[in-house]
């Protein structure tokens, strides 16, 4: 018995979350803290992290590390993936799970709202997974996972300032997968509908709305299986490819929300 103890520490996971206090990264969190894993948590706000991290060792995390900081300072970037390979001596995966979802009118109005968009969910999504890449290719293992979003599959009027960042991230992680399979690392690209998170508590909630628990498992079964592209819920696949499918002289007359 005490071999074994011995071999599944040697096993645990050693998993960077980076935006950890979203409610799809926390979700996802619990499962890999169920399997003993352990964790290196970054996010901004020390409160929600000391949260997290209280709620992850009850449920089984075996150790965590957690790192402060504001991801739309780049400067930072190099320091924090450093801080976060330090404490067990390497990473084995990484999940990237934050974002805003601005205000759209607001943004057409403003360059500098609309740039700010653009540094929270691509630039600085972007420079992380450039310094991210460069350490597990070294490694020659490893799991990159990034979510994403339906909304980057077509541009709508809708969100097109937050789906242009989105579609800009999601043909990076499509570049870097096509650079990383053959160094043996998997770069899994997460597409979420609408989910009832805080981040859309100001929307109405329809029937494609999904439950963030659902959608955890969904990205926490992805990553363990080195998926290249999940729609989640799948029934997303099915939308997007449908909405994908209208002709641009039909769709630019369509008011398609979401």
């Amino acid at each position: 018995m005490p071999n074994h103890h011995k071999k599944r520490e040697k096993d645990a996971m050693r998993i960077l979350i980076i935006g950890a206090t979203s409610a799809l990264a926390q979700e996802t969190a619990k499962l890999f803290a169920g399997d003993g894993a352990e964790l290196v948590l970054v996010a901004r706000s020390p409160l929600k992290l000391n949260d997290v991290q209280n709620d992850l060792q009850v449920r089984g995390a075996k150790q965590i590390e957690t790192i402060v900081a504001d991801l739309s300072d780049l400067t930072r970037h190099q320091e924090i993936v450093e801080a976060a390979i330090k404490p067990f001596s390497g990473l084995d995966m990484v999940l990237i799970a934050y974002g805003t979802l601005g205000n759209q009118q607001t943004c057409e109005q403003s360059v500098e709202a609309t740039l700010q968009e653009f540094t929270t969910n691509c630039t600085s999504v972007i420079s992380l997974l450039t310094l991210l890449a460069n350490y597990f290719e070294q490694q020659g293992r490893g799991c990159i996972a990034v979510i994403s979003s339906v909304a980057g599959d077509r541009g709508r009027q809708s969100n097109y300032i937050y789906g242009a960042a989105k579609g800009a991230v999601s043909v990076f992680l499509q570049g870097l997968r096509n650079r990383l399979a053959k160094k043996g690392v998997a770069v899994v690209t997460i597409k979420p509908g609408m989910v009832a998170t805080p981040m859309t508590a100001h929307m109405r909630k329809g029937p494609l709305f999904a439950d963030p628990r659902v959608v955890g498992r969904g990205i926490y079964r992805a990553m363990l299986r080195r998926k290249d592209v999940v729609y989640l819920p799948g029934y997303w696949r099915f939308v997007m490819w449908a909405i994908k499918s209208i002709p641009e002289s039909k769709f630019k007359k369509m008011n398609i929300g979401g």
